[in-house]
């Protein structure tokens, strides 16, 4: 099962840049992983076709956070694109309260981070993955081969906009926006 958050990389940019059209510079918060630097090289393709420069901003332990934030700060980034990975998971609220501290629009990939106070996020809808691992498992006790299963790609995505978080930090959702949201956060 794949979770395509590589290829919806573009789309995130896609959709930051029309929530908040002033936007000329986004840094994009990674890890080392290979797919994360993959999804890099898909932001800074999407970004020329949006007329945005990216910054890639890398962690790799706890400790890297800090220089990161001042690194985004210092380069004045107009938005914040993160990349979905266990370490970044697992610094959720640290990073949404940065993004907040700053008044800096964020797109996450993760409803989790919104959920944690984060603004948007864009991606795999995770319960219905569950629910879909869930029959592969199934399929795989009952005896058939994994081999012979396909490789799975989601169903559903979901936008969500936390509509607090766009209070708190003084940026107003466009009314188009807000009307493709599956979700928002009041």
């Amino acid at each position: 099962m794949s979770f395509l958050s590589t290829e919806l990389t573009g789309k995130r940019l896609e959709l930051l840049k029309e929530a908040f059209t002033k936007i000329s510079s986004v840094a994009v918060l990674h890890t080392t992983a290979s797919a994360q630097e993959q999804a890099v090289k898909e932001s800074e393709v999407a970004a020329k076709a949006l007329r945005i420069q990216v910054q890639p901003v890398q962690v790799q332990s706890p400790d890297d956070f800090e220089n990161a934030f001042l690194t985004i700060t210092k380069g004045r980034a107009g938005g914040l694109l993160v990349l979905r990975s266990p370490l970044v998971r697992t610094y959720a609220t640290r990073i949404t309260d940065f993004a907040e501290k700053r008044k800096l629009p964020t797109m996450y990939d993760d409803r989790l981070f919104v959920e944690a106070g984060g603004l948007i996020s864009y991606g795999t809808n995770t319960l219905d993955f569950c629910r879909r691992a869930a029959i592969y498992v199934d399929k795989i006790l009952k005896g058939t081969k994994p081999a012979d299963l396909p490789v799975e790609q989601p169903m559903k995505f979901e936008f969500i906009i936390n509509l607090k978080t766009a209070k708190q930090i003084g940026l107003t959702i466009p009314p188009n926006v807000l009307a493709r949201a599956d979700k928002v956060i009041r």
